[in-house]
């Protein structure tokens, strides 16, 4: 397995960069994998877009050194939760977790800022979940293609199922929601 604190000096040694000033950091797709995160990430002061892509990561870890980060992307890795974020609460704006093993999306409700959830090819079976999202009032996308949520449901029923737990989206897998869009979930 390759060590956070590893991949970051080899990224440092291939782009010439300071990982410590870098405000985007790109240690995806480690060969070996990223198995498990580790304390060298909170040394990361300026980093607002962390991609940790395509490793073998099975849990986050707390981030109290990532003050700055806007952007965490975590997919293609074995996550089973969202959790421990609350350290970047304040300033995460997007979550890119595509193709994990998330079934429930407890530990988001004080994202505040979080804008872009990217939850496609994960293990979400019901749509109810989203309904722990609802006090973020800036989510605008949403992801959830390849979720058992959506298993048996024509496109029109998964938009209304998810407009009913979120009203207020704007982009639904990929698609902006439309007037028309609303007007079903709205008398659900």
């Amino acid at each position: 397995m390759t060590s956070c604190k590893d991949a970051l000096k080899n990224w440092e040694t291939k782009t010439g960069e300071v990982a410590v000033e870098a405000v985007a950091i790109k240690l995806y797709a480690q060969n070996p994998p990223i198995t498990k995160m580790d304390a060298s990430l909170n040394s990361l002061d300026n980093c607002e877009h962390l991609s940790l892509s395509t490793n073998s990561i099975d849990r986050l870890i707390p981030l109290p050194g990532l003050k700055k980060l806007r952007i965490l992307s975590v997919g293609r890795n074995c996550l089973k939760k969202l959790e421990k974020l609350d350290d970047v609460a304040g300033s995460l704006e997007e979550i890119w977790a595509s193709y994990n093993f998330i079934s429930n999306l407890d530990g988001l409700h004080n994202l505040t800022n979080l804008e872009v959830l990217y939850l496609s090819n994960n293990k979400i079976k019901d749509c109810a979940e989203l309904g722990k999202l609802a006090g973020l009032s800036k989510l605008r996308d949403i992801l959830l293609i390849g979720n058992p949520c959506y298993d048996g449901m024509e496109k029109a029923d998964q938009r209304r199922a998810v407009l009913a737990q979120l009203p207020n989206i704007a982009k639904i897998d990929g698609e902006m929601v439309t007037a028309a869009d609303r007007e079903p979930a709205a008398e659900e």
